[in-house]
């Protein structure tokens, strides 16, 4: 028992012993002197200084303190001491950096006696603040970008920051905590700069790796985690001397970046813009071991040195080789093909001494008319040599050079011969062309042509550059076109007239449908033959409704339900039908042959291999038109679909498409061919984002969305309403309607739940046609880099649309009456680039919130207060809000939803009065008005 108080009597003592400190006699405190920490900044960072009420600089002594002053102090005192005998050079004067000591940073978090260089007090700010990269193009030079550093705290953007340490900076008398940069934070000041365009990649490429999960906007662009990128040893042929010494140097490289980068600068991420899919792919780079490429080459010139009588030299300095003329003739010659083929190739033009000539052949080429493509003759003329097109593909494949007469070999750009095979298709002993192709073939010949096929070419193409400067006439339609519109309109008439196929790709809300309609009214009633619109099954009635508010002479049928029958409905201008009718019906449909083929939503032909999609190659028009929002949704797959629709001889077969522009573009980020992609598909795709003709709409844009209940749906409503309707009148007339009101409110409150949120009243077993069409317009919206306002009266409503936004992957925000933090949702949803979506009741955020970052609002299930509404759509249409905003109000045909919408408008004055409170009463309902809305028919 006494040993083991001696054992813990000799630990006590140890442990007290260890937490000793020497203290001096001499210590004293002048009581009049109150401490202070001074944040300075000096090119190294942020550090602190002690000082007193006056200012002076002191060195205190933490006996004479106490709480955190006395722990800051007695910190500080034993950072110094630690480098007491360290010699630091850069850091004379001995300071604390806040950087290199960052719990510092929390002890101060505690203190009040934090100030500034001019003695103000420094405070911190309770919640983090976002920290981002702003690139905008610049406003006077066309091909010029700014980057500058964004950092907002709630809806107040700071300015004047400077970094204390990776997670905290200062603005005016605030610090605040961002999200962890790196150890280099410092460096982030340097990428607020000014470059070309052509440096853009390499720009991000430089911030990424050094700053891996900064935010960054640009645009409407989202930055994507790509796959890694494995970087290849590279050969740069960096030049031959007076002497014809050759400097050889081997290194890694990327596709699409300069044979140095990776040797000048520390790259761990790189950055490629892709413009079709708006989106920035940062990829981690994996660096392939060069030493092999490097053992291999130091082999090659050993072995060829053995034949080498009088020149054996070359020698090796790090990665470079220098290397003697007569070997380095013997080693190109023999072993430059096999290198070709192996490993990319910087800097061959240097070579000339060698008689390796890097050459750019001319194109030589006739061509006459043919089925779908134009055929001829081709050659290619090297260093005054002509040589069949076909030979000299085969022999660079071969070979990877082209033998001259001379006894030269010539190095031909791998990317122009590899455009050369993507252009021209062999056909016996001649070559083909597509006429999408002529823009392309006629920049490789280096002359000016008088061929009729590229003059026409010519023509067509630059026929698109002069639209905005046309004049025509407009047809007759019940709407006034905005500029925007009209030139839509004049771009798919001016399709038509060529026979081509194009995809009308504006922003949601900005006007497909009526642009459509007004190239229908130049058509018909002209024309007899019947053209086919195809579209989802919930935009039916709207095309109804559009095509009898816009132009109600234009006669259509609708070919959808058991009853349809498509010869009688080809006595109409239109037939509106939907995606699954044609893939049911595709064997009455291909029979058939239509004026137009529009398709409406024309990312439902997304899979080139789904059955919707084979079901409409199958049809037969003479003109052909798509609508989209989102024309490519998920990969370049979805844009061969599309266009094999509309222009089929574009691209040719889906795997030559993949071969020539998918994995080139997806694989290996090949900037070259995603340029041409562009340019290809450019006439032929005409987008407009809201931004982009904002000058052109009104601050507010409202519009009414109908939807049609399917069939279970329907009948559980058809029994629910039957049913109200015979209580109500024995309600009314046992009790009168004033004493009947809270029973009728009760009814039609289960009514307008059935008509937007079956689920609820059927324990999940109906689904709500109206919220597939909610789904598919928020994802619309999202995609198009837009901010959404969803207000439902019913939670049960919120909870289900939750569910599919889960599914899509779409991250949102939810408000009720039961949520308490309601200033951090709002400021997540305004500040922050992550939630795009805001769920709410109508109760709970239809006053009171300031929602700006939205531009697209959705009222759910509207109910008869018109107030309510305008105050909701109120939280984006405000002060502040610099944008369109675009209203939809969702509303079910056939139900209580629309006849209440057309009883407002009959009697409007009715509900000015009208259940404006919770409390309200329906005495202003009469029987008549009973009878309308819940009886049947209009």
């Amino acid at each position: 028992m006494n040993t083991g108080i001696s054992e813990v009597m000799i630990k006590q003592n140890e442990l007290f012993e260890i937490l000793k400190t020497q203290k001096s006699v001499f210590r004293k405190k002048d009581s009049s002197v109150e401490l202070f920490f001074m944040l300075k900044f000096d090119e190294k960072g942020a550090y602190l200084e002690f000082v007193d009420d006056k200012g002076n600089i002191i060195e205190p002594e933490y006996e004479f303190y106490s709480g955190v002053v006395r722990d800051i102090v007695k910190a500080i005192r034993g950072i110094k001491e630690k480098n007491y005998f360290k010699i630091d050079w850069e850091n004379s004067e001995e300071r604390i950096y806040l950087h290199e000591n960052e719990y510092l940073i929390w002890k101060l978090k505690s203190c009040k006696n934090v100030i500034n260089s001019t003695f103000k007090s420094l405070s911190f700010a309770k919640k983090q603040a976002w920290l981002g990269i702003q690139i905008e193009d610049d406003a006077k030079e066309e091909d010029v970008l700014n980057s500058k550093l964004e950092v907002v705290y709630g809806s107040k953007k700071l300015k004047n920051i400077q970094f204390i340490n990776e997670n905290h900076i200062c603005a005016g008398r605030k610090i605040y905590e961002i999200a962890p940069l790196s150890e280099n934070f410092n460096n982030l000041s340097v990428f607020e700069s000014t470059f070309r365009r052509n440096s853009f990649e390499k720009y991000l490429s430089l911030l990424f790796s050094g700053f891996r999960e900064i935010p960054l906007k640009y645009k409407d662009y989202t930055v994507v985690k790509g796959d890694d990128k494995i970087s290849k040893p590279a050969l740069v042929f960096e030049k031959v001397d007076t002497e014809n010494y050759l400097y050889l140097k081997v290194t890694g490289a990327l596709k699409g970046f300069e044979g140095d980068f990776f040797d000048s600068y520390d790259i761990s991420a790189i950055a490629v813009i892709h413009d079709m899919e708006k989106n920035i792919r940062v990829s981690d780079v994996v660096y392939e071991d060069m030493q092999g490429c490097f053992k291999e080459i130091n082999k090659l010139l050993k072995k060829h040195s053995k034949y080498q009588v009088n020149d054996k030299t070359f020698y090796t300095e790090d990665n470079l080789f220098v290397v003697g003329e007569e070997l380095a003739k013997s080693f190109i010659h023999k072993e430059l093909p096999d290198l070709l083929n192996r490993y990319s190739i910087y800097g061959a033009e240097k070579l000339r001494t060698y008689k390796i000539r890097t050459v750019t052949p001319k194109l030589n080429l006739t061509l006459s008319s043919g089925i779908d493509y134009l055929e001829g003759d081709a050659t290619l003329e090297i260093e005054g040599q002509p040589i069949s097109l076909f030979s000299a593909l085969a022999q660079y494949k071969k070979k990877s050079y082209i033998a001259l007469n001379d006894g030269s070999s010539a190095i031909v750009n791998r990317n122009y011969l590899n455009k050369l095979e993507r252009l021209f298709k062999k056909s016996e002993d001649k070559v083909k062309v597509s006429f999408f192709d002529l823009p392309f073939v006629e920049e490789l010949i280096n002359e000016k042509t008088t061929n009729d096929f590229f003059n026409k070419s010519k023509e067509v193409f630059s026929g698109f550059n002069n639209l905005k400067g046309t004049k025509g006439k407009y047809p007759v339609v019940n709407a006034k076109l905005r500029n925007y519109q009209k030139l839509g309109y004049k771009w798919i008439n001016y399709l038509h007239k060529q026979k081509l196929g194009g995809c009308l790709a504006d922003d949601m809300g900005l006007g497909k449908t009526l642009q459509a309609i007004t190239l229908l009214s130049s058509i018909y009633p002209a024309k007899k033959k019947p053209s086919l619109i195809v579209m989802p099954r919930s935009l039916i009635f709207n095309w109804e409704a559009e095509v009898q508010k816009f132009n109600p002479k234009l006669t259509f049928s609708t070919y959808y339900g058991s009853d349809r029958d498509l010869k009688k409905a080809r006595k109409s201008n239109l037939i509106f039908t939907t995606y699954a009718m044609v893939r049911n019906d595709i064997e009455i449909f291909k029979e058939c042959g239509f004026y137009y083929i529009i398709l409406d939503e024309s990312q439902n032909i997304k899979n080139i291999n789904a059955q919707i999609t084979k079901a409409v190659m199958l049809l037969k028009s003479e003109h052909r038109l798509a609508l989209s929002g989102t024309p490519i949704e998920n990969n370049l797959g979805e844009l061969y679909s599309l266009f094999r629709f509309l222009n089929p001889t574009m691209f040719g077969t889906s795997q030559e498409f993949n071969r020539n522009y998918v994995n080139p573009i997806q694989k290996d980020d090949d900037r070259e061919m995603m340029n041409e992609l562009k340019r290809k598909i450019y006439p032929f795709i005409l987008r407009r984002m809201k931004k982009d003709v904002v000058k052109d709409l009104p601050a507010k844009v409202e519009q009414t969305l109908f939807v049609e209940m399917n069939s279970e749906q329907l009948n559980f409503y058809e029994q629910k309403r039957r049913y109200f309707f015979d209580s109500i009148r024995d309600q009314i007339k046992e009790n009168g309607i004033s004493k009947s009101q809270i029973y009728i409110l009760q009814a039609l409150s289960e009514l307008r739940q059935i008509a937007s949120v079956p689920e609820v009243k059927s324990d999940g077993r109906i689904k709500s046609a109206k919220r597939e069409m909610l789904v598919e317009n928020i994802a619309d919206a999202v995609a198009n880099g837009h901010k959404v306002l969803v207000f439902a009266n019913f939670i049960g409503a919120l909870e289900t649309i939750s569910e599919n936004l889960n599914e899509l992957g779409i991250d949102f925000l939810m408000m009720t009456g039961a949520t308490r933090d309601r200033k951090g949702l709002v400021e997540k949803f305004q500040n922050g680039e992550k939630y795009r979506v805001f769920l709410m009741t109508l109760k709970t955020g239809g006053v009171g919130l300031n929602l700006t970052a939205a531009d697209y609002i959705f009222i759910y299930d509207p109910w008869w207060n018109i107030t309510a509404e305008n105050q909701a759509v109120d939280r984006s249409h405000r002060i502040g809000q610099d944008k369109t905003v675009f209203s939809y109000k969702l509303i079910t045909k056939n139900t209580i939803e629309e006849k209440i919408l057309e009883l407002q408008k009959m009697k409007s004055s009715l509900f000015d009065n009208l259940i404006s409170t919770d409390g309200a009463s329906v005495k202003s309902l009469s029987e008549g008005d009973i009878e309308f809305i819940l009886g049947e028919g209009k």
